[in-house]
């Protein structure tokens, strides 16, 4: 998810960035201390993407890669992809988000998850909350 970098001059923004999470630099969150892994959006994302109105999501039992184009997610300023940020296979995807999008904008680290992943053994590359919070702000 490629989001605009012009926020320098401008004040520290002040989001929510959970310690127990983990971090892509394409703004998705992975919860690992869970089996299977939940995936979803920061609130960064949720935020520059403005209000959701479609959120299409996989099939359970799609295989995804690290760097795949796993969910689109569509508001009225932008159709964007959301970018896997570890390999597995999708075990559940929310309905409830695909029901009702904003549930998203509303609770992005909660009841705005997008997918649970089964990972393979592979160590997926994921920021730190410190880390991430570098690269948002």
């Amino acid at each position: 998810m490629t989001m605009s970098d012009d926020n320098e001059n401008e004040q520290p923004l002040n989001l929510d960035i959970p310690d127990h999470l983990e971090y892509s630099e394409e703004h998705a969150w992975v919860d690992r201390s869970v089996d299977p892994a939940i995936i979803g959006i920061t609130e960064y994302a949720a935020d520059q993407l403005g209000e959701l109105v479609f959120v299409d999501l996989p099939e359970p039992g799609a295989r995804v890669e690290a760097g795949d184009e796993i969910v689109e997610l569509e508001s009225s300023k932008a159709v964007q992809p959301l970018i896997s940020p570890v390999a597995g296979t999708v075990k559940y995807v929310n309905r409830d988000v695909a029901d009702d999008p904003s549930v998203v904008n509303g609770d992005p680290y909660g009841e705005g998850w997008l997918l649970k992943v089964e990972l393979d053994d592979d160590e997926p590359e994921l920021l730190s909350a410190d880390e991430y919070a570098k690269v948002v702000r």
